[in-house]
């Protein structure tokens, strides 16, 4: 056996451990598809008896109706069962990967930002979508069906066996030669689907990465190029699915081409058996018998090799989706402490933290945020303001220090508890397709509309929310594209407000809106960062002034820290970031 094969069959091991939970489906299912085995390996016997007593030797008609209602009735139960049984093993299938589907995304979700930063979204929505459809097929159409081939193809050859068992033997003489070919055809398969896998990837990554940056696209002219890159990734896709395709179109004549050699060898059976024209109808009935019987045991061969298909397609995905779930080193470790006072100075002490390797972004960070004050964070682009958000928050880790909240370190506090305690305004506001109300609620149900109205209010954003159509329950569009940036700020204040946080990040809140939403901006900054400790990241130097503290970042080390009047009396860094935008201005 194949290492390829070895690796399928431990992760298909693995995928039915999913299926416990509803084994109950599984057998109702395949006891209807014994039922069915049961009651088609006795119709060619009787289809055959009623041609030799009936038809043949003319015995009474009356019967032959009978009869014939009986091998009617059967196939009628044999339908009814059928639909049972692809009912049940399609809910089994898609109660096994809602289950799977609930897992991963939980699952990643409790990912490292880091993770999300190297791994592209198109990847991880193809596991979640597609690799989990792939693999529903595997127990609605695959696992029952292929058993119940496999029941059938046993109980029709011992069948066969009992009823004559030198036909039997001359029948099964091309079987060696479809066993062959089916581990060929297997491996071909095998292969195929791992490319057609890497395809699907590349193609769902592409597409959504081009839909998601489509006004660069467009903005730089590059639709011609962008569509050349898309027409050689499909036609990839294409060829990987052409493959499959060809292994196909290769094994089916392949299986009808033995089944016509098993009934070519009933027939030269049958004629050496004759030995005069008398003896032609007493042969008959088992000609057709032995027919029927072949054709019972390529039609599940076939089958099956349509089922091994879907099998190792399943088992290719699943082995992708177990890769992401068995994933151990992103998973954010989390503390499990839920009572910390968070009216307490923030300290960062000594921290150094590096996104990759030893590229430090922050290095010896040594800082103290007092309660209930407003800190500010300034430098040039890359200088480490963003990164200190983030480690407060615990999007990413510091490899070096330590961060405190009073006398707890932070890595001591349960995330969710954290999280609820501070609330980060982004430059990049993110909203979802839904609408104004839910995008600041994020669904949460016990903030009340009375609590969003009152928000909206206190930040100056009523007004405008009032005269879209529909008001609060206006739907924004894919994030938020129908809305104007600074429309989307003012959302996330009121975002930021409902949710009541002790402490305030706003970062770069203010840098790529209009002087006219500036400054409701700014309202809606000194509405919020009332009695709260607030740490704001500006870009533009006017918005900060007002600050306790403002922090000069350089190349990840503090180099400057105090009062605005202060720095200026320094005559260092912020008085160089000062007079510069100062004289830009002007």
């Amino acid at each position: 056996m194949s290492e390829d094969s070895k690796i399928n069959i431990s992760i298909f091991k693995r995928l039915i451990t999913y299926a416990k939970p509803y084994k109950g489906y599984f057998f109702i299912a395949l006891t209807c598809v014994l039922f069915i085995t049961t009651s088609s390996v006795f119709r060619p016997t009787f289809i055959a008896n009623m041609i030799q007593k009936y038809i043949i030797d003319h015995q009474d008609g009356n019967a032959l109706l009978l009869w014939t209602g009986i091998v009617i009735s059967m196939l009628a139960a044999e339908a009814i069962l059928q639909f049972f049984a692809s009912y049940f093993s399609n809910l089994l299938a898609q109660s096994i990967v809602r289950d799977m589907r609930k897992k991963l995304f939980a699952h990643m979700t409790s990912f490292r930002m880091h993770y999300f930063d190297k791994t592209p979204i198109g990847a991880l929505v193809t596991r979640i979508i597609s690799d989990l459809e792939a693999i529903s097929e595997v127990f609605s159409t695959g696992l029952v069906d292929i058993l119940g081939d496999l029941i059938t193809l046993v109980a029709v050859v011992v069948f066969m066996f009992f009823v004559n068992w030198h036909i039997t033997l001359l029948v099964l003489i091309p079987i060696p030669l479809l066993i062959i070919a089916t581990r060929i055809f297997a491996r071909s398969m095998n292969r195929s689907f791992q490319q057609e896998r890497l395809q699907v990837k590349r193609l769902n990554t592409f597409v959504q990465e081009r839909l998601t940056g489509m006004a660069i696209v467009q903005l730089f002219n590059r639709e011609k190029e962008e569509f050349e890159g898309f027409k050689e990734i499909n036609r990839a896709h294409r060829k990987a699915h052409i493959n499959a395709i060809w292994a196909f179109s290769i094994f089916f004549p392949v299986v009808e081409i033995l089944s016509a050699l098993s009934i070519a060898f009933l027939l030269v059976y049958i004629a050496f058996q004759i030995e005069g024209i008398n003896d032609i109808s007493s042969q008959y009935p088992q000609f057709i018998k032995f027919t029927l019987y072949i054709a019972m045991i390529y039609r599940p061969i076939r089958q099956l090799a349509d089922k091994f298909n879907i099998l190792q397609r399943g088992t290719v995905r699943a082995e992708r989706v177990f890769e992401i779930i068995d994933l151990e080193e992103h998973v954010q470790q989390e503390g499990t402490l839920t009572h910390c006072d968070f009216n307490q100075p923030i300290i960062f002490q000594d921290i150094s933290f590096a996104y990759q390797n030893e590229e430090w972004v922050l290095k010896n960070i040594n800082l103290t945020i007092q309660p209930g004050t407003t800190v500010a964070f300034v430098g040039a682009t890359g200088a480490g303001k963003s990164s200190i958000v983030n480690l407060l928050g615990r999007f990413y880790e510091f490899q070096k220090g330590e961060l405190y909240i009073g006398e707890t370190k932070i890595r001591d506090l349960e995330l969710e508890y954290l999280r609820k305690n501070i609330a980060i305004v982004l430059q990049d506001v993110f909203l979802f397709s839904d609408t104004i109300h839910n995008n600041i609620t994020l669904g949460n149900p016990d903030i009340s509309r009375e609590q969003v109205i009152f928000a909206a209010k206190a930040v100056s954003a009523h007004e405008f929310i009032e005269k879209l159509p529909d008001g609060f329950d206006y739907q924004v569009g894919e994030r938020g594209g129908v809305l104007s940036v600074g429309q989307r700020q003012l959302l996330a204040f009121i975002r930021a407000y409902v949710y009541n946080p002790t402490i305030l990040i706003l970062d770069e809140a203010t840098s790529s809106v209009d002087n006219e939403s500036e400054e409701m901006i700014q309202k809606a900054t000194e509405e919020l960062t009332k009695g709260r400790t607030s740490i704001v990241i500006a870009h533009r130097i006017s918005t900060i002034q007002k600050a306790n503290k403002i922090v000069v970042l350089d190349k990840g080390e503090i180099k400057e820290q105090g009062t605005h009047s202060e720095l200026l009396n320094l005559n260092g860094f912020y008085k160089r970031l000062y007079d510069k935008q100062f004289s830009e201005q002007k």
